[in-house]
């Protein structure tokens, strides 16, 4: 079975999302572990203009969030591509008449 250029896309960008969500829960482990060792207030601590330690960290897994958004907008596309396509070839199948 050969997999189109199309489907080899849509496998890297998922496996790019998997990736960046194993960073990112990660990253809230080890956040969350610093917030709890310093007895900090969850509003204080997570916001990066407070909390000068932490906020590359915090930024980061900003980024993550919003890349995750993006990549499974892209994947959802890829979906609704793929459903359209399949729908496209029921009707001209159905279309054809029979001999």
């Amino acid at each position: 079975m050969e997999i189109s250029a199309s489907d080899r896309d849509l496998i890297a960008v998922m496996r790019r999302y998997f990736a960046a969500q194993a960073e990112l829960e990660s990253l809230k482990a080890q956040l969350e572990a610093a917030r709890q060792a310093a007895g900090e207030a969850i509003g204080v601590f997570y916001d990066p203009r407070q909390n000068a330690e932490h906020a590359a960290d915090l930024q980061r897994s900003h980024s993550l969030r919003a890349e995750m958004a993006s990549l499974m907008q892209r994947a959802e596309a890829w979906g609704r591509a793929a459903s359209g396509a399949d729908e496209h070839d029921r009707s001209a199948a159905e279309a054809e008449p029979e001999e």
